[in-house]
Parts: structure tokens; C-alpha cells; sequence
């Protein structure tokens, strides 16, 4: 993953009514935290900063300008606003070259299971450890031609090179059962109105 330099500023106002005038100013809150130190209020430029998570995902890892140096930081919350889909806040995290750090990276399925199997999706996030400045972006999962009746659990996943589960490693990711058939299903079907005449 590369790394995305941007320019930030120190917050000096707080509360509601200076997040509001922030953001109509074009940019986005963000505390900066981490390494024992204070934490810092900042304010992103909203367009870069929207363009690096379309680009990079949330897990981006950001040189940060701030007072005539650079920062390095994590991506860790991104607050979206439930209506308007706008990032109403950040939370970042202080990291340093060579460190590592724990992160949800999405999960992305491919290829078709066999004929006949119904695929189940647990999970669509994995929890890996990595270093700051090699986060996967996605880990890749192929289930073309798998079986009726397999389960592949998180230890079962091949992970980058230099990144570990951090996880529960029997976490069931996915799980390819036998698909019912026509049959089967019209008994369901014919059972359901049966069961509801018993119950009144």
C-alpha cells in the first residue's frame, strides 16, 4: 500500500458548532492519538482525504504535513454521516516505519462452488496483523469447485507474506452445504401451513 501525503491543520476550536464550521470550510475533523502521546485535533482537506479511502480503503496509511513536519498515521475510524453519506470524522492513529499494527482488512470471495451447493459467508472481514506500511488491502478467498459440505475456517486463509491472523483462527469464514432440492423444498412449504394450524 503507498503511502498518501496530506496537508493538516491544528484544530483550536472544539464541540459541535466548531466541527459544523470545520466541515463547511471543506475539511474533516480529526483527532490524531497514539504512542502515549496527547492527542492532536486536526482538520483533513475532505476531498483528498474521501479519495484516499476510495482508493486506498479505510486501513490507508497517511504522511500527514502538520506544523512545518510529517506525521505518520493509520486510518482507524471513519464516521460517516447515516444520511447524507459525507465523513463527518476521523480517528487516526501515530505509527512509525516498521511497526506493526492490527487491522480489519475486507474479505472478497471468488469463483462459483460445485453444481448443486448453497455457498454461507460468515465472515467478510478478516482481523491481521501487519506492518503500518504493508496492509493488504483485501484478502482474496477462492471457492471455485469446492464441495458440498466444506468448511474453511480463518486459519484456513493464505495471507500476504508478513501479515499473521490476529483473530480467532476456528472463526468459520465460509461454509459450502448441499443446495435443497425442488422437492425438499415444496415439503417445507407444505409443512409450514401444518405447523401454523397446530401453534393457533
Amino acid at each position: 500500500m503507498s503511502e498518501v501525503r496530506l496537508a493538516a491543520e491544528q484544530r483550536t476550536e472544539f464541540g459541535k458548532g466548531a466541527a459544523r464550521r470545520t466541515r463547511r470550510a471543506g475539511k474533516i475533523p480529526a483527532v490524531l492519538y497514539g504512542h502515549g502521546s496527547d492527542p492532536k485535533h486536526l482538520a483533513l482537506p475532505a476531498l483528498e482525504f474521501a479519495r484516499v479511502v476510495r482508493e486506498h480503503g479505510q486501513n490507508a496509511v497517511l504522511t500527514l504535513a502538520l506544523d512545518g513536519g510529517s506525521e505518520l498515521a493509520l486510518t482507524k475510524t471513519v464516521t460517516t454521516h447515516p444520511i447524507k453519506n459525507y465523513i463527518e470524522h476521523v480517528d487516526l492513529l501515530l505509527v512509525q516505519r516498521g511497526e506493526k499494527v492490527t487491522v480489519e482488512v475486507p474479505l472478497v470471495i471468488s469463483g462459483e462452488p460445485a453444481s448443486g451447493t448453497l455457498l454461507t459467508q460468515d465472515l467478510s472481514t478478516i482481523t491481521i496483523e501487519a506492518d503500518a506500511l504493508n496492509i493488504p488491502e483485501q484478502i482474496e478467498l477462492s471457492i471455485a469447485g469446492v464441495a458440498a459440505g466444506t468448511q474453511i475456517h480463518a486459519s484456513d486463509l493464505t495471507l500476504p507474506e508478513g501479515a499473521t491472523l490476529a483473530g480467532d483462527a476456528e472463526a468459520l469464514v465460509v461454509a459450502v452445504n448441499e443446495a435443497p432440492s425442488a422437492a425438499q423444498l415444496e415439503g417445507d412449504e407444505a409443512a409450514a401451513p401444518a405447523e401454523a394450524t397446530e401453534e393457533s
